[in-house]
């Protein structure tokens, strides 16, 4: 009995001659849990890509990105990562909500090396695995379901230049959201936040978006 493959994929592979092949890809590297090499990668790693699926059964994928250690392998089938501020929505976190049934990939575009992960999340929203992160406004807690590396073929090799000032750590103090200094948002902001751009002072969208075009480090 596979773990991957449902009558769609069979079909596939038959189509193509490749339903042994897939199967002994499947019993090689298909893992139900975490191991002392998946740890070791996935704790190295500064940010990875995130699927969840929305409440009308569309696949999303968001980045999400830190500093590393930010994802923590808790045991051979759990690992943690933080949640921090964003942009409102929650789209993420809403998606685990409804459907906890999630992706994972992590790459090291160097190496090239990737590994892919399933499992059903949980989203922690107080308690002390929100203590592991600094500025965490929440936490998701993955119970593995499978775990495989993939071949480095196809991955383009590039190289980190500098980490987001804004991943919690970077800095000593992780800075106020540039975005949020928006004139245009000001009556939509959270209390506390509009406080902060009153002592700092506002932006404009144009002024704003000149600085992510540029690709200024203060945007």
């Amino acid at each position: 009995m596979s773990r991957l493959y449902g009558e769609s994929h069979r079909a596939m592979q038959m189509a193509f001659d490749t339903r042994t092949l897939a199967d002994r890809i499947e019993a090689i590297a298909v893992k139900p849990e975490v191991d002392e090499m998946g740890k070791a990668f996935i704790e190295s790693r500064d940010m990875f890509f995130l699927t969840s699926v929305d409440h009308k059964g569309r696949p999303t994928v968001s980045y999400k990105g830190g500093t590393p250690g930010f994802v923590k392998v808790l045991d051979a089938t759990t690992l943690i990562f933080p949640s921090y501020d964003g942009n409102g929505m929650y789209f993420s976190i809403g998606n685990i909500t409804a459907n906890p049934e999630i992706g994972m990939l992590f790459i090291d575009f160097e190496k090239p090396f990737r590994l892919r992960l399933q499992g059903r999340a949980e989203v922690i929203v107080a308690g002390p695995e929100l203590a592991h992160f600094k500025d965490a406004e929440l936490a998701v807690k993955v119970t593995v379901h499978e775990t495989w590396m993939n071949c480095p073929r196809y991955v383009h090799r590039y190289q980190k230049t500098e980490s987001s000032r804004y991943a919690p750590g970077v800095e000593s103090e992780t800075p106020f959201c540039e975005w949020k200094r928006i004139d245009a948002l000001q009556d939509v902001v959270r209390p506390s936040e509009r406080e902060t751009v009153e002592k700092i002072g506002t932006t404009t969208i144009d002024e704003w978006m000149g600085k992510v075009i540029s690709g200024d480090r203060g945007a």
